[in-house]
């Protein structure tokens, strides 16, 4: 894939924007979109887990499922997703599943575990999307954590430990 690491980082801040507006509309603070092979953005997805009570309507997976919709394999293995925060192990079983292979993120599953604490809205796991990928039998690039100094704040007071 010839995405640039300039593209990576606009693309991910696009996410992080994503973030605010999925907060602000009574959701959790994650974005994520699925951009083409040329870094185009396809489509986006916000956090839907308060807004449908549904809790695990994650961006990613939510992202991932209607990319699974619209394109096919052999496409969406030259795509990338960008994620303000590292996919979960649920959300990186989505993308492996979907075939996408690339993923970009924010910051690390490990660093939001330890900025939202024992938060019951989101229990986080220390388990790095690169191991979820390392189990399959499909390759999944990732790239990250880039600018996690830019992708905390939308968490800032959001949770009960923040």
């Amino acid at each position: 894939m010839s995405i640039s690491h300039e593209r990576d980082i606009e693309l991910l801040r696009r996410t992080i924007e994503i973030a605010r507006e999925s907060r602000a509309g009574g959701n959790h603070p994650f974005g994520a979109l699925l951009a083409g092979p040329d870094g185009e953005i396809l489509m986006e997805a916000e956090n839907t887990c308060g807004t449908l009570s549904d809790r695990t309507g994650h961006a990613e997976r939510n992202l991932m499922t209607e990319a699974s919709k619209l394109y096919d394999d052999a496409f969406l293995a030259g795509c990338t997703m960008y994620t303000s925060a590292e996919p979960c192990a649920m959300c990186s079983g989505s993308v492996y599943w979907v075939g996408v292979g690339r993923v970009v993120y924010g910051l690390s599953e490990k660093a939001l575990k330890d900025l939202i604490g024992p938060d019951p809205e989101n229990l986080t796991m220390d388990l790095p999307c690169r191991n979820v990928f390392a189990a399959g039998q499909r390759t999944v690039e990732v790239v990250g954590p880039l600018i996690e100094d830019e992708a905390r704040p939308v968490h800032d007071g959001f949770w009960v430990s923040s």
